[in-house]
C-alpha cells in the first residue's frame, strides 16, 4: 500500500486517466474529487461490497429450485408427447 500525505488543493495522479483531488478538509473528514474515465466504475467501499455480494448471489444457482424446474419440464414434455401422437 502506498501512503501519501496531501494538503488541501493537492492532487494524486493514478496512471494517465485518474486524478484524485483534495477538495475540503473538516476535522477528520476529507472531501476527495475523483476524475476518471466513464467506463471506470468508482464506488465507495460499502457500495462496492454490496454490488459484489449481489453479483455473487445472482451467479449462484438456487439448487432447491431444480426439483420444481425438473417437474415442470417433465409435465411440459408430457404435453408435447401427447400432441405428437
Amino acid at each position: 500500500m502506498l501512503i501519501l500525505t496531501r494538503k488541501l488543493g493537492e492532487r494524486i495522479t493514478i496512471g494517465d486517466d485518474i486524478v484524485l483531488s483534495i477538495l475540503e478538509i473538516h476535522g477528520k473528514q476529507v472531501k476527495i474529487g475523483i476524475k476518471a474515465p466513464k467506463e471506470m466504475p468508482v464506488h465507495r467501499e460499502e457500495v462496492y461490497r454490496k454490488i459484489q455480494e449481489a453479483n455473487i448471489k445472482a451467479a449462484s444457482p438456487d439448487f432447491s429450485r431444480f426439483g420444481v424446474l425438473s417437474e415442470a419440464l417433465k409435465k411440459d414434455k408430457g404435453v408435447v408427447d401427447k400432441e405428437g401422437e
